[in-house]
């Protein structure tokens, strides 16, 4: 059935507003898993070297083994989606991700559990865009849209913030494994509620699929992450590494030169003349670029240089957890009712401060330091998803939600592939001594970079809110609707 059939969030019949809650509340608990799963696994990383015996580069790789994947598919699960049944591809990729899962506390070695990661994204990359799809096709009212989107936002957000505490709990009680095992009741319990409450529904106009740009994303996303990662290992003027960069470059010229040339883009470059849009793109791989490497970096420092168990290293980073809990919803209320430029500043300020601490790190920095800095971050990081997340799919036709959305978690996952890649390997890069001594002192560039991502924000929060971004979302929208 098509667009017509979804349920309007503006009617006025209560049992049509609580059904609409209802099937937020079955997107958002499936979303919920994948971002406790995501980030769970930071802390998880010492334990999984210990057991599997994994090299600092397997451990990144574990991270962004998942990132990678799940960038590079979630434009064509999105326009999958809108073509053949949002519902249908949710409810498959709820199954791809919970199988994943299961292989995954089942791996004996780095190799299988990076492959079992691969699998896992391959069913994570039909949830995030098809799930905001969902979202924006069942609220119609842009007021009751951009409040469901907000708390949307808010979830993931808060999901990722409480990863690191659930997975060091789990870790500690259980092992690393448990971490994939609390996955498989969701999924199911996902699956079948999304069979009774969530209707189906496809794009009146379905896009075709564009295979040419869909290699051209992989291969871009996977010699960039590989090249950063394996730079310090192969050296970074060595041939390989030098092959994978430029390879790269070469396969963005030409994605670039093919979708000009195709009516029904994968990318469509039409979607970044609107700044909103691409202000939130770029605010999306900055931020999460952030928080990626902040959360690696920062597992590292308080299990392997303070020694703290995986759930007390948990348990510390509980005010970023709480602050993000406690200020996602904020956002989300006020991106509906202001619009996105103070949640966005506020962003940018709590990143930066954040950063500014950690430069400060050293192996004796004092536990209320430490918590004030997660305290900066996690108020920071709770008020960037819903301004995102609306700024990327206002404006857009219903049509094109799935696309739209699946561009925007694209960008958030890059910038967590990046954040691992990067930040790490900038930190790694200055190490001058074992590990566990030489690692805080060695961290101070990477925190560095994300005082630079936070100082991004802050200049996005108002590029992407004035009176020129909104003229050109307009005129973009008004393009894409008559296409």
């Amino acid at each position: 059935m098509t667009d017509t059939s979804t349920i309007h969030a503006s009617s006025t019949s209560a049992i049509d507003k609580r059904r609409a809650m209802l099937i937020l509340g079955i997107c958002c608990l499936s979303l919920f898993i994948v971002g406790i799963d995501s980030t769970g696994v930071n802390l998880a990383l010492p334990s999984i070297r210990r057991d599997l015996g994994t090299s600092a580069s397997q451990l990144q790789w574990v991270v962004d083994a998942y990132t990678l994947v799940l960038a590079s598919l979630l434009m064509l699960s999105g326009s999958i989606g809108d073509r053949i049944g949002r519902r249908r591809v949710f409810q498959v990729g709820l199954v791809i991700f919970g199988s994943g899962s299961v292989l995954c506390s089942l791996s004996q070695s780095p190799g299988m559990l990076i492959g079992a990661r691969m699998l896992q994204a391959i069913g994570g990359s039909m949830l995030n865009p098809v799930a905001m799809s969902i979202i924006t096709n069942t609220f119609r009212d842009p007021k009751a849209r951009a409040q469901a989107i907000g708390i949307w936002g808010g979830v993931i957000g808060l999901s990722m913030a409480l990863g690191p505490v659930i997975g060091g709990a789990l870790v500690d009680a259980v092992s690393w494994r448990a971490i994939f095992w609390i996955n498989v009741p969701v999924v199911i319990a996902a699956v079948i509620l999304t069979a009774f409450f969530v209707p189906e529904s496809r794009a009146e106009h379905t896009r075709r699929l564009d295979p040419p740009a869909q290699i051209l994303v992989m291969i871009l996303l996977a010699t960039v992450t590989y090249g950063i990662i394996e730079g310090r290992s192969l050296g970074w003027t060595s041939a390989t590494v030098i092959g994978l960069f430029a390879a790269a470059v070469l396969s963005a010229v030409a994605m670039v030169l093919v979708e000009r040339r195709r009516k029904e883009p994968l990318l469509d470059p039409r979607f970044f003349r609107s700044v909103p849009f691409s202000g939130a793109v770029v605010s999306a791989v900055i931020g999460f670029c952030a928080m990626a490497g902040f959360l690696f970096l920062n597992t590292l420092y308080l299990q392997d240089v303070r020694g703290y168990t995986p759930f007390h290293a948990g348990l510390m980073t509980l005010p970023m957890a709480v602050a993000t809990a406690v200020f996602a919803p904020v956002s989300g209320r006020i991106v509906g009712s202001r619009g996105p430029r103070l949640p966005m500043l506020i962003a940018g300020v709590g990143i930066s401060v954040s950063a500014l601490m950690l430069m400060q790190l050293t192996g004796s920095t004092s536990p209320w330091l430490l918590g004030l800095a997660y305290l900066a971050f996690g108020i920071g990081f709770g008020m960037l998803n819903a301004p995102i997340t609306n700024a990327a799919v206002s404006g857009m036709p219903r049509s094109q939600a799935g696309v739209a959305a699946a561009i925007a978690s694209t960008s958030r996952q890059v910038g967590s592939s990046l954040g691992v890649a990067v930040l790490p390997a900038v930190a790694f890069a200055g190490l001058d001594g074992p590990l566990n001594t030489a690692l805080p002192a060695a961290t101070h560039a990477a925190w560095a970079m994300m005082l630079g991502c936070g100082l991004g924000l802050l200049v996005m929060a108002f590029l992407v809110t004035s009176s020129f971004a909104t003229r050109s979302r307009d005129k973009v929208a008004a393009e894409l609707g008559a296409s």
